[in-house]
């Protein structure tokens, strides 16, 4: 992509996703992550009406009469996006690859974010950390984001979400939301998933494509993992092929989901090409609601 191209993309991206930020998701960014957060502000003493689960019990037995914790919601959060930008992310079989889909997940949640005053900061990887970007307020910080997910270029092409979460996870000390942004091509990231995912408000957003999961009969096509660079070529005339690629491609689905479950992770599942917007307010909805 040629700078005319990459800024000509990115103002595109700008005025699309302000105008979903306004149209659609005005108030749902708010009311799903406002005061999901909350810091100790003093201890004082008990008063009636108080709830007896906020009571300190060791401030109390060191006084002798029953003295209470108060906590304030953080109005302000810090939002992180985790961005896999390895070789299969530039696939895409509509006119959008999945790239250029994570970049509009990006702007129309900095936007959001921005508009809400908080900081948000970005982590870029392959099969290592390519680029951290901190948190930061404003405007032109969250298209800085956007223009780093599409021009950037990157030197791994494969994908390592283990050390990419180590990584956010000893930079980022104060509790914030993650947004984990991949196809989840990699293996082995489990551990560090968990452990961020208990210190951190994380959420894995799964970008793929339709032709992913169904294969159109258009005879024998050449297939290549565009991070291993392996070729492979199938007859899409044979309806068992197709029928044992969409079952794949089905359980590997129904695999991610289960995971992020058993970790209490909350996932958005996107395709490129459809309107994410609208999941992504079901999505904000359903927070609330679990709130």
């Amino acid at each position: 992509m040629t700078p005319k191209e990459l800024a000509k993309k990115i103002r595109y991206i700008q005025i699309h996703t302000n105008r979903k930020v306004n149209d659609v998701l005005a108030g749902e960014y708010l009311s799903a992550f406002k005061g999901a957060g909350i810091e100790f502000e003093e201890v004082r003493e008990y008063q009636p009406g108080d709830e007896v689960k906020s009571i300190d019990w060791n401030v109390t037995a060191r006084q002798g009469k029953p003295y209470v914790k108060r906590f304030r919601e953080e109005r302000e959060l810090t939002v992180m996006f985790a961005v896999d930008l390895s070789a299969s992310g530039q696939f895409g079989s509509v006119s959008q690859s999945k790239n250029e889909l994570a970049a509009e997940l990006c702007a129309l949640l900095s936007f959001s974010a921005v508009k809400s005053n908080d900081k948000v900061g970005m982590l870029l990887f392959t099969d290592k950390v390519e680029r951290f970007i901190p948190p930061a307020k404003g405007v032109s910080h969250a298209l800085r984001l956007v223009r780093e997910v599409l021009g950037y270029k990157s030197t791994g092409q494969g994908t390592d979400i283990a050390s990419a979460l180590d990584y956010l996870g000893r930079v980022i000390r104060r509790r914030c939301v993650v947004f984990l942004v991949s196809d989840f091509q990699g293996t082995g990231y489990e551990k560090p998933m968990r452990v961020l995912g208990k210190r951190h408000d994380l959420i894995a957003v799964t970008i793929g494509d339709q032709l992913e999961l169904n294969l159109p009969n258009v005879g024998l096509l050449e297939l290549e993992d565009m991070e291993t660079g392996e070729l492979a070529l199938i007859d899409t005339g044979s309806l068992s092929i197709r029928k044992n690629y969409e079952r794949l491609g089905y359980r590997r689905t129904q695999s991610l989901k289960s995971m992020f479950k058993s970790m209490d992770i909350d996932q958005i599942d996107l395709l490129t090409g459809e309107d994410y917007a609208k999941k992504l307010v079901r999505f904000f909805r359903q927070r609330e609601k679990g709130r």
